[in-house]
């Protein structure tokens, strides 16, 4: 008796008066005990009033179910296919919705919708992998700064495959906790790529120029991964890299001489089909012929053996330099023992060896020079601080004594 008076009512006031009625008749369902032939009947009610004409009605309706468990399913599932501003109440919040709801609104939703649902608490990976798949840029960013979403290494993939040129989301995806050494890598090669083409955009260097220099950051970046990542199995990054065509022999050269052999182990791992403690036992004793073997099998150049041999026996001479180390950055010592024991090798190849090698040791003396300039203004900076801090001192004992 009551809902029916409820319908007649509804009939002949305006849509505010309405929204505040529904929003009554919500909570009555909701929170009031009532008969079971009552409740259907104001759930009827309820129902009924999704086609209400106004939105203001139907954005009650969605605001009073939205977190609510014990809400009708069937209203809530209509409410998540409204336009975008009652939609969004339901699909951002309600516990209703599975994942199969979820992907669909996704894939039949606005940019609105589709942030929503990104940025609900819990995002699971089937539908973290749906938004990367057909999202808009604003919910894909959405998603991938949203510390509740679950994203698999595939689906951050796709992200990157669709939105590589757009630096915040980049920016975004390197924020997110444990990224793989792969994805990683994706990454710098997307910002290198994006910075390549703006650079030869505005002729600032010839593509020659560009395409080297985009090179060494980018082995740089790769080193500095394979380090940051050691736990990691690295035969899987290798592996990627090489996938890519990255994997190269300036790259595993560059490696050791950065202060490491894990990329390298990784390499030939990938490269020859050996077992990793295999191929660290041989790599141990470089000057045999097991290592000369193994380094045949993963196809390196060959002119390019006695330089990793001098590499490695420097490297177990010489302990690391652990700030060079830590930033990937070429280790002077390294690099000035091998030019003087392939400086004397014979072969028409080795001049293409040491040019490679003095390139890394022009690298390295440029990165040298950078901390030692940026060292000397950094204690430049501290002792004007602590003039400007006598100053301000004696400045008020002045104003204390006048």
């Amino acid at each position: 008796m009551i809902v029916a008076r409820f319908l007649e009512w509804a009939e002949t006031v305006p849509a505010s008066r309405r929204a505040d009625g529904v929003s009554a008749l919500a909570r009555t369902y909701l929170y009031t005990h009532m008969e079971p032939e009552e409740k259907q009947a104001t759930e009827d009610a309820l129902t009924a009033l999704l086609d209400d004409p106004s939105p203001l009605v139907r954005r009650a309706l969605a605001e009073s179910f939205a977190s609510a468990a014990a809400a009708p399913r069937h209203i809530v599932i209509a409410l998540a296919s409204d336009q975008s501003d009652i939609s969004t109440l339901v699909l951002g919040r309600s516990p209703l919705l599975d994942d199969d709801d979820l992907v669909d609104s996704a894939a039949i939703g606005d940019a609105y919708a589709q942030a929503a649902i990104a940025l609900r608490p819990r995002v699971s990976k089937i539908v973290s992998a749906a938004l990367a798949e057909v999202g808009v840029r604003e919910a894909v960013v959405a998603l991938v700064v949203n510390p509740g979403a679950d994203l698999a290494e595939f689906s951050m993939q796709r992200i990157l495959e669709r939105f590589g040129t757009d630096g915040e989301l980049r920016e975004a995806m390197l924020k997110r906790p444990h990224l793989s050494a792969a994805l990683r890598a994706d990454l710098v090669n997307a910002t290198l790529a994006t910075l390549s083409e703006f650079v030869m955009g505005c002729n600032w260097l010839s593509p020659e120029r560009t395409q080297r220099m985009g090179r060494e950051s980018r082995e740089k970046a790769h080193v500095l991964i394979a380090g940051s990542h050691a736990g990691e199995d690295s035969a899987s990054f290798a592996r990627h890299l090489r996938q890519k065509g990255q994997l190269t022999a300036g790259l595993l050269l560059r490696s050791i001489m950065s202060g490491s052999t894990g990329l390298l182990e990784g390499a030939l791992v990938e490269l020859s089909g050996m077992r990793h403690d295999r191929v660290a036992g041989l790599i141990a004793d470089c000057k045999g012929a097991g290592f000369a073997a193994l380094y045949t099998r993963a196809l390196l150049p060959e002119a390019l053996l006695p330089a990793f041999r001098a590499a490695i026996t420097a490297l177990k001479a010489w302990q690391p330099d652990q700030g060079a180390l830590a930033s990937a950055a070429l280790d002077r010592r390294l690099i000035g023992e091998v030019l003087a024991r392939c400086s004397a090798a014979p072969g028409a190849e080795n001049g293409k060896v040491m040019s490679l090698l003095r390139r890394f040791e022009s690298e390295a003396a440029r990165e040298a020079a950078r901390h030692v300039l940026a060292a000397r203004l950094a204690e430049e900076a501290g002792r004007n601080e602590g003039e400007i801090l006598a100053q301000d001192q004696v400045q008020m004992f002045i104003d204390r004594a006048a």
